[in-house]
């Protein structure tokens, strides 16, 4: 798994009727960007994540 600050993770959820909860990458801790990530959730809580098989990075867009 790789990302880079303002990526996105999106943690699915495990069991039905338990939505996604998806938070922006604020630093990566890793070497080379791997984890463990820094993640700010969308209800504001931040805290260190290493990524199970249940999440997706969502990488942003790069503008040129």
């Amino acid at each position: 798994m790789h990302a880079t600050k303002g990526d996105q993770l999106v943690q699915h959820g495990r069991v039905v009727g338990e939505h996604d909860k998806v938070g922006e990458i604020v630093e990566v801790l890793g070497e080379r960007g791997s984890p463990p990530y820094r993640v700010r959730f969308e209800d504001g809580h931040e805290g260190v994540c290493s990524p199970g098989p249940d999440t997706e990075i969502r990488h942003r867009e790069v503008q040129l």
